[in-house]
């Protein structure tokens, strides 16, 4: 496979693209002084040879939902397979084994407390081998979501940004709810955030201006919005890592807030548990893993202790994939 390190303009691409999932490749172009030729190809290459899609998700707590994240601790033989099938479930994201292969941790998202408490309390708990299950629910998010890793990486300028920046209005207070028509038009944005609108019209039934306007409306309200999946190593980001951070309680918000703006970090939440932040972060190798955790977390007032894991294999993002085949 060509594993090419991206340019200054896949970059830019790919920044434009976590702004606005759905940017016309013509708009983007024209914003970056290059051929909408010249983008789309960048944006196929970089399918192939980074695992670049772009999905509509949900966001849970619009829709008066909590998320959760699980860590479950497995025996070596088991991990791995419990891993795979958690990724094929529609409810997670974001499968990982982390601490020597021994453990599995994923983001959760049940629609109800029913389908919540079946998958915690029964399906995990008398799965054979895990030896121990912990789920801590989102409290609050300080970084991820819509504002994903990539609007960190300051490819585009102030005023290509602005240019490619969709207009957004507050969204609307309180739970939002959802009839068929909708779930429908999320399913097939979850597998495609990119879904034409003919595709759209499809798997709903409805017309195209009615497409247009519930598509409008998901996105005004904050239920969708757009995130970019791609591997992180061709972007020099070989080292991932999971942080559990002890933080004082009235350091809380403080905390969060100061990690939301390292470029590192790529999610930050507060959450139940021993714990009270989770935060995930990228690094170019194990050494600068380092010199975070010792500079910049060690310096922030508040912290009392941080557990620190390596991502050793990233079953799942956003949505699930069969590995791709390297060539040599």
């Amino acid at each position: 496979m060509n594993t090419r390190t991206p340019d200054a303009i896949d970059l830019k691409l790919l920044q434009a693209l976590q702004l606005d999932g759905r940017a016309p490749f013509s708009r983007i172009a024209q914003v970056l002084g290059v051929s909408e030729q010249t983008i789309a190809r960048r944006f196929r290459r970089l399918h192939s040879t980074a695992g670049l899609r772009v999905l509509g998700i949900t966001d849970e707590s619009r829709l008066g939902r909590s998320s959760w994240i699980v860590r479950l601790c497995c025996t070596p033989n088991v991990a791995d397979p419990f891993a795979e099938a958690l990724a094929k479930r529609p409810d997670t994201a974001h499968v990982a084994l982390i601490s020597g292969g021994t453990e599995v941790m994923c983001a959760m998202k049940p629609r109800s407390r029913q389908e919540r408490d079946e998958l915690l309390f029964d399906r995990m708990q008398r799965t054979p081998r895990v030896t121990s299950v912990s789920a801590h629910c989102v409290l609050h998010s300080f970084y991820g979501g819509a504002l994903g890793w990539l609007t960190k990486i300051s490819a585009l300028t102030p005023e290509e940004e602005t240019a490619l920046r969709p207009t957004a209005g507050e969204p609307t207070p309180g739970p939002v709810s959802l009839d068929p028509a909708d779930e429908r038009l999320l399913a097939l944005l979850r597998r495609d955030g990119r879904a034409t609108l003919t595709e759209l019209q499809t798997a709903t039934g409805l017309s195209e201006s009615v497409v247009k306007r519930r598509l409008g409306h998901l996105r005004a309200t904050g239920v969708l919005y757009f995130d970019v999946q791609h591997d992180h190593e061709p972007l020099g980001q070989g080292a991932n890592a999971m942080l559990w951070l002890t933080v004082a309680p009235a350091r809380l918000a403080e905390v969060g807030h100061a990690l939301a703006a390292h470029p590192e970090v790529r999610f930050a939440a507060a959450t139940t548990g021993p714990a009270s932040i989770v935060v995930s972060t990228l690094h170019p190798g194990v050494n600068d893993l380092y010199t975070y955790l010792s500079a910049k977390v060690g310096a922030l007032d508040g912290v009392q202790s941080v557990e620190t894991a390596l991502i050793l294999r990233q079953v799942k993002h956003l949505t699930y994939e069969q590995p791709r085949t390297r060539l040599a």
